[in-house]
């Protein structure tokens, strides 16, 4: 029974659609079913109809018919569906139709719907909606044509291998099949398809009748019907393949990429990918992927070296990229599609990679737009900005990396120099935090900790990132230690004088044997100014201190201290070598 929480909610969103302000282009619906017949479609409709309200029925083309819960706005369809998802009231493959995918209406037959004035394309067809009118309880009856299992099984024989894989694909499709898709009907493939007759009307024989083959694979078609799929022959990208043409339009060329932009509010893109490179070209495109905002961060993603594989999702949406390198082009396709449609979405991917098809020719590089003033664009596309930027250093072979606590609190991802990062440990009271990159990284140097206070007005080096990611290597600054101490005598801490930027937060500050004798702290306290040249460092001591409790494979590792003072280029080379820069993304 529906529950009371579930029947308030509906009941305010239907008062929140009159009439007059819904305009027809801003209906969402919720589709909860799909039948292959309209005499199936009609009594499954008048069955969901006895528990839940706004219960509604459209053709959906290639002779399906859908129902659905409706109309809302879009704010109360996403609620509807959480709510009856979560009560187990509605499947739970149910998800928000996407706008134009509804045809001719034909259930409630002659009802109005919430008062609203429907566009004539969904108005009901009486022609249709009549024969139920007649007999308002007939129960389901699915049309399975007189067909014995001696005479199923020999139409079965007569079935191609690419037919039977096709069975099994459309068996996996609906949540069913498992196995292989190997064309051999086997027990497993004999149960699956008991389980599918059993969920839709038809007696569980583990045969599928000449009837039951055609619905299954009506099923199996319906999403792509749905979306429009059509072969689309891009001859400046060197691309053949199918996509969503209902929910793309294309938008234009722009290396590397040919964009196909959502139609209407759709929410679907997809981008073909076509360049000329190499290697390195790849891994820098799987890079740039990554930055752009369509791409959500939370996702498996892989690079082989000649092709690569991105998945990311989140609360808006679900992504898919993919690209290979083959005799010095670089071609693929990224699709992206909201969250929630996981059903249809896997069918028009599969349907994209199955038709991929490369082509003479790859896009012109001159149809790259030239170098933004807006760097946060690439080929008219927003990337992904990073929420704080600051520097940190290695501090043993293995690759772990100090840096400030602020850089790592609150991030959905974190990056050393690009490179994906975790968080190991970290101490906001200290101001730390240890991280390490997700991929084994052999640092060119680490960090030596000195062992001994340095004395007064010796001369200090730090390296650190002063201008955030412009420059590919650390800036030198140089300036002196003022005081083994902090400004309230904090013992923890070193006073220093010398200028620094907020990107140099982070790095180690150096004496003249490439020692650390500090880490920059960012001045925290916004209702007070420091003056100029005046910071503030984490000392050695507290540092090591830090490094024992959360990495103590760090201080084992850590080589004898210097002879003596560098020559200036072994002193850059230790500080370049040891310095990074570390993203915290939102």
């Amino acid at each position: 029974m529906k529950s009371v929480l579930a029947c308030l909610i509906v009941a305010l969103m239907a008062l929140s659609l009159p009439a007059a302000a819904q305009d027809s282009r801003e209906m969402s619906w919720v589709q909860i079913e799909a039948r292959p017949t309209l005499s199936e479609a009609e009594s499954r409709a008048r069955d969901w109809g006895r528990n839940l309200a706004d219960v509604n029925g459209f053709a959906l083309g290639s002779r399906w018919y859908a129902i659905v819960l409706g109309p809302y706005s879009r704010a109360d369809a996403e609620r509807v569906l959480q709510v009856y998802r979560a009560e187990a009231q509605i499947p739970a493959d149910s998800f928000i139709a996407l706008p134009g995918s509804l045809g001719q209406r034909f259930w409630p037959v002659g009802a109005a719907m919430n008062g609203t004035t429907l566009p004539d394309g969904l108005r009901p067809d009486p022609r249709t909606a009549q024969p139920d009118a007649a007999q308002p309880d007939a129960p389901a009856t699915p049309q399975n044509p007189d067909e014995t299992p001696e005479q199923a099984r020999a139409a079965e024989r007569l079935l191609s291998g690419e037919e039977r894989q096709t069975l099994q694909q459309a068996l996996r499709a609906g949540g069913f099949y498992a196995g292989a898709i190997d064309g051999a009907f086997g027990a497993g493939t004999r149960r699956s398809m008991a389980e599918w007759q059993g969920a839709n009307g038809y007696p569980a024989t583990g045969v599928l009748t000449t009837h039951e083959r055609e619905a299954l694979i009506a099923q199996y078609e319906a999403p792509l019907a749905e979306a429009g799929m059509e072969l689309v022959h891009d001859r400046q990208a060197g691309i053949e393949m199918r996509i969503p043409g209902s929910l793309v339009a294309f938008s234009r060329h722009e290396s590397p990429f040919a964009v196909y932009g959502p139609a209407a509010d759709s929410g679907v893109q997809v981008l073909l990918i076509s360049q000329a490179g190499n290697e390195a070209t790849l891994a820098a495109l799987y890079e740039v992927l990554q930055s752009l905002t369509i791409i959500p961060t939370t996702g498996p993603r892989s690079n082989s070296g000649s092709r690569f594989v991105i998945e990311g999702r989140d609360d808006a949406s679900v992504a898919h990229a993919e690209a290979a390198l083959d005799d010095g082009d670089i071609k693929g396709f990224v699709l992206v599609w909201p969250a929630g449609d996981d059903m249809r979405r896997a069918r028009v991917l599969a349907a994209m990679q199955e038709s991929f098809t490369r082509r003479e020719g790859v896009l012109d590089p001159a149809t790259a737009a030239p170098l933004p003033e807006d760097l946060d664009l690439l080929a008219g596309l927003e990337t992904r900005k990073p929420r704080l930027g600051h520097s940190g250093f290695y501090v043993d072979h293995e690759g772990r990396v100090l840096t400030t606590a602020d850089v790592a609190a609150s991030c959905s991802r974190l990056t050393i120099d690009g490179h994906e990062a975790r968080l190991l440990a970290q101490d906001e009271a200290l101001g730390l935090a240890l991280i390490e990159a997700e991929e084994p990284r052999v640092p060119m140097g680490f960090a030596r900790l000195r062992s001994s206070p340095l004395p007064l007005r010796s001369d200090v080096t730090l390296s650190g990132y002063s201008y955030g990611g412009v420059l590919d290597a650390p800036v030198l600054t140089h300036g002196e230690l003022a005081d083994n101490g902090g400004l309230e005598g904090e013992r923890e801490q070193l006073r220093l004088s010398l200028k620094t930027t907020p990107g140099d937060e982070g790095g180690p500050i150096l004496d003249a044997g490439g020692e650390v004798v500090a880490m920059l702290l960012p001045w925290g306290d916004t209702s007070r100014e420091l003056p100029e040249g005046v910071n503030l460092g984490l000392g050695a001591e507290a540092l090591r201190g830090f490094l024992d409790r959360h990495s103590s494979d760090a201080q084992k590792a850590t080589p004898a201290s210097a002879p003596g003072p560098l020559t200036p280029a072994g002193f850059a080379r230790l500080a370049n070598g040891m310095t990074v820069f570390v993203n915290c993304w939102e």
